[in-house]
């Protein structure tokens, strides 16, 4: 899943070194792969793609044949959407929304909101109320539910189960469904359930976690009595950036919330995915500028960094990569640098020891003005980096 498809290969290796840093994205391989988890997966389970992963709207707009819809986290995000899949059924999430945020979400028809608080339940009732006078909005409640120690030590980032900002303390649960039975909200009408509590957990986990989600809703469901038609379980499914073959394994996560569909035939599940639909779809390449030693170990400095691709300092991990040897001469008058051990250090421009993309990569023979291709940067890579520090110029981005 690291090497670089043929497409992006031969991409990386014609573009001009005033063309690069650039990401590439291959969207053919996206919607293969989208295709293939959408076929794992019942018809009795909705899949929504966490925008935030990456928003491209040629990203969005490959994912549309095989996705139910976009969960957006931010105004910006769902006029973003909004604009780049026109029409698609949008959900609402993330905590602080403002007022203009759900004013301009009820004024765009979304569908969902995931709501975040009793503060955010009754700013929204209000709001409703001005906004859209003859509708009822649909209101899944997040809640911070626990999770079992197992869950969240196998959790590269944990939404719940411990104090944090996300969602209703489960204590609060009951007085915030009574606000639906006992007619004070009329201007909402109470969809169900939004429980996503980590990150990074493999199927096995992921599916624990789903049933639990499920069992406590059905729970909170009949103390009320009340039926709850939809549960959404959330993503964060694994991407492993330090063994990128241990994929995810959706086919026995879709066996697994297909015996939860049987055994609860009457509510919708929802899963909504980001990083592990687009992360393996894109590639940043770059050239390597020098290749130098220090103290008894090599760097190669490279074009762009991480405030191109801030995934690997974010998550202190060493970047998968490829290098594609230059088939260009070297066109310059001055000696070309070039590798003279069997391991390098990727370093990107930036006045910081933090700009590393890779450490001890094994690339015996390297030399300033081959191509280095960084795999699994499909998500959360630019747009999550620090992209005007030391004001360098901006990556192409290339949609093959």
């Amino acid at each position: 899943m690291t090497a670089p498809t043929p497409v992006v290969r031969e991409h990386a290796l014609g573009l001009a070194p005033q063309e690069l840093p650039a990401y590439l994205y291959d969207l053919s391989a996206l919607a293969a792969h989208a295709a293939a988890v959408r076929a794992a997966l019942p018809p009795q389970v909705e899949l929504y793609y966490a925008a935030k992963a990456n928003p491209e709207p040629e990203i969005l707009t490959a994912l549309g044949p095989h996705v139910d819809g976009y969960e957006v986290s931010s105004g910006g995000e769902l006029a973003h959407v909004a604009k780049a899949v026109t029409g698609r059924p949008l959900a609402f999430g993330g905590p602080g929304k403002t007022p203009d945020e759900i004013t301009a979400a009820l004024e765009l028809g979304v569908e969902r909101f995931h709501v975040e608080s009793a503060y955010e339940l009754g700013m929204l009732a209000a709001l409703a109320a001005r906004v859209v006078p003859h509708a009822r909005v649909g209101v899944l409640l997040r809640f911070n539910l626990d999770l079992n120690a197992a869950s969240l030590a196998g959790s590269s980032l944990a939404m719940g189960g411990r104090p944090t900002p996300f969602g209703i303390d489960p204590g609060e649960a009951d007085s915030v469904v009574a606000r639906f039975t006992d007619g004070s909200l009329p201007q909402l009408r109470l969809l169900g359930v939004h429980a996503h509590l980590a990150s990074g957990l493999d199927a096995p986990r992921q599916l624990a976690v789903a049933e639990s989600i499920v069992t406590w809703s059905q729970a909170l469901a009949r103390r009320h009595g009340i039926r709850l038609a939809e549960v959404n379980v959330g993503g964060g499914m694994s991407v492993d950036y330090a063994r990128p073959g241990a994929l995810f394994d959706w086919a026995a996560y879709g066996d697994g919330l297909a015996g939860l569909c049987a055994a609860h035939p009457e509510l919708t599940l929802r899963i909504e995915p980001g990083r592990s639909l687009t992360a393996y779809c894109g590639w940043y390449a770059t050239e390597v500028l020098d290749v130098k030693q220090s103290h008894g170990e090599e760097f190669a400095v490279v074009r762009g960094g991480t405030h191109h691709l801030r995934t690997p300092a974010a998550k202190g991990h060493d970047q998968p990569c490829t290098v594609l040897p230059t088939r260009e001469p070297w066109p310059h008058p001055w000696p070309r640098s070039e590798a003279l051990q069997d391991r390098v250090t990727f370093a990107g421009q930036l006045c910081t020891p933090k700009d590393v993309l890779s450490r001890q990569v094994p690339v015996a023979g390297l030399r300033a003005g081959d191509r280095v291709v960084f795999a699994m940067a499909g998500a959360y890579a630019w747009n999550i980096s620090h992209h005007d520090f030391l004001m360098h110029p901006g990556p192409g981005f290339h949609f093959l």
